[in-house]
């Protein structure tokens, strides 16, 4: 993998389910080689079945490696059409193992 393709996401949005199923959104600022990532402008999308997407600010946060499941890059400009408050899910479920 060159380093263009490995930095692509650095100071990109990203979102990061964890394993305990969690939903991470901010700004990828590092990562190393066990993937624990750091993000900036974070916040946590806690879904529900009964009412819209809460949004938590985080801030500055770190997801240890062992706690990602998925990470992907996130398009600004359709995230932020979302309407966020009228979307209902059901939260996810942590992984089993």
């Amino acid at each position: 993998t060159s380093t263009s393709e490995t930095s692509c996401c650095v100071s990109g949005t990203v979102a990061i389910v964890t394993s305990d199923g969690r939903m991470i959104v901010g700004t990828l600022k590092g990562f190393d080689q066990t993937i624990n990532l750091i993000l900036d402008e974070s916040h946590e999308r806690v879904f529900s079945s009964s009412q819209g997407v809460e949004q938590v600010v985080l801030g500055l946060y770190i997801v240890r490696g062992d706690n990602v499941a998925v990470i992907g890059e996130i398009d600004e400009d359709t995230d932020s059409s979302l309407d966020l408050g009228n979307i209902r899910a059901e939260p996810l479920n942590s992984i089993v193992h």
